[in-house]
């Protein structure tokens, strides 16, 4: 049975839906940080500490875990039942939690070699030290994220999409209120955020448990056995442990790289945050709903449907990839000087972030398309072919960023990942053209890839135009001007995509009623 695209769509919506609040809240979060610490010592510390986690949650939990961990769980749903699947999902959590337990005993101790493993170039004692400070205390937020990507990976194989993708909105709501207290209060900013990680990852869990008790999945954690399905995990997960979280540890070399250099990792924080808002709300949501899609139509035997669902997810990932690549390349100085530059954010920082930024944002359809030819291995039970690959791109990544630090500075780290994503996702696309027709490009995606390709350059020539003459035309601020260009770019790229034929306003019209009937 071919899926239907509508319901594709919807999982899509609402994954992505829940997802742009996030990141929009997100947002928030760093413009008060940029507002209160730009991009000095105690941002640069802070931004250290927050990545340790956040590289271990990607890297095992979000990463190489759940991409094994999904398949696994949703075979076992459709073949044996709820409460088999069930048991399994109690066995893989009960390894994980304690598996994280010595993670974090063993991060405590040994601080100062994972802060240096990942900024050696604070040589400040005082950055340093900060560094190191606020990563003990937010370190266990790991354990708290990782149980919640299992339950969402729960329930995102009954199809229960809207809980796990709310989760990361109470991140943001936790460290923006965390914020405006401490600042009332007169409270460190560094020390606020750093003890703020912990209060969320306990709401963000709590939010999951309670959506998977809704359903009737009571999960607990019991003493850990290497069972049949759990070693089945592990070796799974093992290899995807680098495949997964790619991407992260691209950003990992370039944190390094640029703590050599005063400011720059500041800089690409808070560009890898802007560039980040769409891979995030697309990236995600076709990650999310489309894995556990081709596992089903995988066991299923249905090639036919498992095809329809990649190229679908690859149209709505070009539709609204494409724009957003082209926006940010043409306009980032106007972006970063709206969202960031005030308080201790100045103009020297808007220049470094929009630097940074443009370099990212050529590299943003590769990571989009990761998130698309990813899982049609992963669903296979095939960690090992992207690990093979990932681990080609992170030398890539490494070369560049190393080799062009002493020539371009800074923004070799932001070239170096850039790069990479672009070799892994040419490696992957390859090596999945031998699992036959399901990566095949259909009659659909070939005519309309292109007609969405020349609706975003006419987009971005407009965008460009309106942005060389907003003085002339609005003179209400750079606030303004923003936004109106925003709007108009994003309506001229829909009228002129449906003109061209690159998608039909009756798919989203029914996406819509769809929806709102759900």
């Amino acid at each position: 049975m071919t899926p239907s695209p509508i319901r594709l769509l919807h999982g899509f919506a609402t994954v992505g839906g829940w997802t742009l609040i996030s990141r929009v809240l997100g947002f928030l979060r760093d413009v008060a940080i940029a507002w209160l610490l730009g991009a000095g010592p105690v941002a640069e510390a802070f931004f250290v500490a927050f990545r340790l986690p956040n590289m271990f949650r990607r890297l095992f939990a979000e990463g190489a875990f759940n991409m094994a961990f999904v398949p696994l769980f949703a075979r076992r749903l459709e073949g044996e039942g709820p409460e088999a699947a069930r048991q399994f999902a109690v066995e893989a959590m009960s390894v994980l939690f304690w598996v994280l337990v010595a993670l974090t005993v063993l991060a405590e101790i040994a601080m100062p070699w994972f802060v240096i493993a990942l900024a050696s170039g604070f040589d400040d004692p005082e950055k340093f030290e900060l560094a190191v400070l606020y990563s003990r205390i937010g370190f266990p937020y790991i354990v708290f994220i990782s149980l919640t990507a299992l339950y969402s990976g729960v329930l995102n194989s009954f199809g229960r999409f809207a809980a796990a993708a709310a989760a990361p909105t109470l991140l943001n709501v936790v460290l923006i209120a965390a914020m405006l207290l401490g600042r009332a209060l007169g409270w460190g900013i560094g020390l606020t955020l750093a003890w703020s990680e912990i209060v969320a990852g306990i709401a963000q869990l709590g939010l999951v448990v309670w959506a998977a008790q809704r359903i009737g999945v009571t999960l607990d954690i019991r003493r850990p056995r290497l069972t049949p399905g759990v070693r089945r995990l592990v070796a799974l997960g093992i290899p995807g442990a680098l495949a997964g979280g790619v991407i992260q540890v691209n950003l990992v070399v370039g944190t390094q790289v640029a703590s050599y250099f005063e400011g720059a990792v500041g800089w690409l924080w808070y560009a890898d945050r802007l560039y980040q808002l769409p891979l995030g709300v697309i990236g995600v949501a076709i990650g999310v709903v489309l894995l556990p899609e081709l596992a089903r139509r995988l066991r299923a035997g249905d090639a036919q449907g498992a095809s329809h669902a990649v190229n679908r997810a690859t149209e709505f990932c070009l539709l609204l990839t494409l724009p957003a690549t082209v926006g940010l390349v043409v306009v980032p100085e106007l972006i970063v000087a709206v969202l960031f530059e005030r308080g201790a954010f100045d103009a020297s920082d808007t220049a470094g972030t929009a630097a940074a930024l443009v370099v990212y944002a050529l590299g943003l359809p590769a990571f989009m398309m990761q998130k698309v030819v990813q899982p049609a291995f992963f669903a296979r039970e095939d960690t090992r072919t992207p690990l093979r690959y990932a681990v080609v791109s992170m030398v890539v990544n490494v070369a560049v960023a190393a080799g062009g630090a002493p020539v371009i500075g800074f923004l070799a780290a932001a070239v170096g990942t850039t790069a990479a994503g672009w070799v892994n996702v040419a490696l992957l696309w390859r090596g999945a053209r031998r699992f036959g027709g399901e990566l095949q490009v259909d009659a659909r995606l070939a005519r309309r890839a292109p007609r969405m390709l020349a609706a975003a350059l006419a987009m971005g020539a407009l965008v460009l135009g309106l942005a060389e003459a907003q003085a002339l035309w609005l003179p209400g601020g750079q606030a303004v001007a923003l936004g109106a260009i925003v709007t108009l770019g994003a309506g001229a790229y829909l009228v002129v995509a449906a003109l061209l034929g690159a998608f039909r306003m009756a798919d989203l019209r029914t996406a819509v009623t769809r929806r709102r009937g759900a």
